[in-house]
């Protein structure tokens, strides 16, 4: 079989109704909206924020989510488009097998685990940090060993740097998550949408109360000179940030892998992903400028925990206890949103015959991939407990960049190979706004720096190993297969 053999359109969207491997249909709009919000406030903002200030950008990482939100609205309307033409699960996975073929699919998918499982593991190192400091407040210190890697020192509540053995706590709320997910995609959505609730309000409340105690000394300079390195500080350094702080947009993505469980994708999935990005772009660059007035950029220099920092700076250090424990809630939606998202990708590879059977096996009561939703609870949690988090936050947004710029390009030759196929939405201006969000997403992948592009290679090469040795022989597409599961 040609390795860039097409996936015929009817045959997936017949493979997204009936069967009992089929998943439930039980999303409206709201459920949508508040899915993308899960994912898109939380991780970014919470965690890698204080890093890119402090190691790119400084006061300027409110123009990095300016710059990175431009490039998400290019994405986003790409994948409003794909998420009403195909209705089905599997994201980006999906919509390159339709259009640019089964290798191509291959490489996006595997990309995809980057995107959602190391993403969830990244925010579970964030959602460690705040459980901590928040125990800490009310009493309880839990032993150093248990609270990060041996391979990234942590700062104790009571400023102490230590070295760990292994992250439990992170490992720990991968596997409540996981848990969830395999009870049910409509209790699933009500817990994210409770934790979404609180998490706004705290968002609000940290913008509300810090923006009277900004210091405008601060904010001198505001992009700080250049050290004379690529992406470390300057013009570059602003690049540089908007490519890791990306990554706090991928929520948009995730609500495009739910599609087969929304009750109107045609009509509903496109609120969900434009709606979500807009509301959450306005706060990120609210959140981010308060947050670099209350505390200047050096501080949040190897701080899991930024928001804490700046709230240090407030009198009302009161509030502190209440806001960690929203945001603990908040980073919980995160991690069931990308966990949700990585494991419906499986489920539609696995139907495609690319991975075993067991990624597609859905409970008999539940209706949800359960076998999928266990593997990734064991492989997410590794990286939980043993990887520093500026390793896979820069991992992650590689990922979830590449995946833009396959949705990008992947319009332009829809447009060109199936003219004529119902679009219940359509991307604006094209070619000019899909070529344009392939450009965007493309310079902020190479601000990423070279590491991160070996890091993203080594793992395409793997993936195709086992592309090589089990998906091609075993392909539905390619032994001619009916698409059954």
């Amino acid at each position: 079989m040609n390795l860039l053999a097409v996936k015929p359109l009817s045959h997936v969207l017949a493979e997204s109704e009936g069967g009992k491997h089929t998943l439930r249909r039980s999303l409206g709009p709201l459920n949508l909206i508040t899915l993308g919000i899960g994912a898109i406030i939380g991780a970014g903002l919470f965690s890698l924020t204080g890093i890119a200030a402090a190691e790119n950008a400084g006061p300027a990482i409110a123009l990095s989510f300016v710059v990175a939100a431009i490039g998400c609205a290019f994405a986003g309307v790409c994948y409003s488009e794909f998420s009403t033409m195909i209705p089905v699960a599997g994201s980006a996975y999906t919509y390159a097998y339709a259009t640019m073929g089964e290798l191509v699919a291959w490489i996006i998918g595997w990309d995809l685990v980057l995107e959602y499982a190391v993403g969830a593991a990244t925010v579970s190192i964030s959602w460690s940090a705040y459980i901590v400091s928040f125990l800490h407040d009310l009493g309880i210190s839990l032993p150093p060993y248990l609270i990060a890697s041996p391979w990234q020192p942590v700062r104790l509540p009571n400023g102490q740097m230590v070295q760990g053995l292994i992250n439990l706590p992170a490992v720990l709320i991968i596997a409540l998550i996981s848990t969830l997910l395999i009870l049910g995609i409509k209790e699933s959505a009500n817990v994210n949408a409770a934790m979404v609730m609180i998490k706004v309000t705290v968002v609000l409340i940290f913008i509300g109360v810090g923006i009277w105690f900004i210091k405008g000394d601060n904010y001198v300079p505001f992009i700080p000179p250049n050290t004379g390195k690529f992406g470390e500080f300057g013009w570059s350094g602003v690049i540089r940030a908007a490519g890791v702080i990306f990554f706090a947009y991928i929520g948009f993505d995730a609500v495009s892998t739910a599609a087969q469980e929304a009750r109107n994708p045609q009509k509903d999935m496109p609120i969900g992903i434009i709606g979500s990005l807009l509301v959450c772009t306005v706060l990120y660059v609210a959140f981010s400028v308060v947050m670099t007035g209350l505390a200047h950029y050096t501080e949040f220099k190897g701080a899991a925990a930024p928001v804490a920092v700046a709230i240090s700076h407030t009198p009302y250090k009161w509030l502190g206890g209440l806001i960690k424990l929203a945001i603990i809630a908040g980073l919980s939606s995160v991690i069931l949103v990308m966990l949700l998202g990585q494991s419906r990708v499986f489920y539609s590879m696995s139907r495609d015959g690319l991975l075993p059977a067991l990624f597609s096996d859905v409970h008999p009561k539940f209706r949800t991939p359960w076998r999928s939703n266990l593997l990734l609870m064991a492989f997410v949690s590794l990286f939980s407990a043993f990887a520093p988090i500026s390793l896979v936050g820069h991992m992650t947004s590689i990922g979830t960049l590449f995946a833009f710029v396959i949705v990008c390009g992947g319009i332009l030759i829809m447009r060109r190979t199936q003219p004529d196929i119902s679009r219940p939405f359509r991307t604006p201006w094209v070619p000019v706004v899909p070529v344009l969000g392939i450009v965007v997403n493309a310079l902020m992948m190479y601000g990423l720096g070279w590491e991160n592009w070996l890091r993203l290679l080594g793992w395409l090469v793997i993936g195709l190993v086992i592309y090589f040795s089990f998906g091609r022989r075993h392909s539905h597409l390619a032994n001619g297969a009916p698409h059954t599961r």
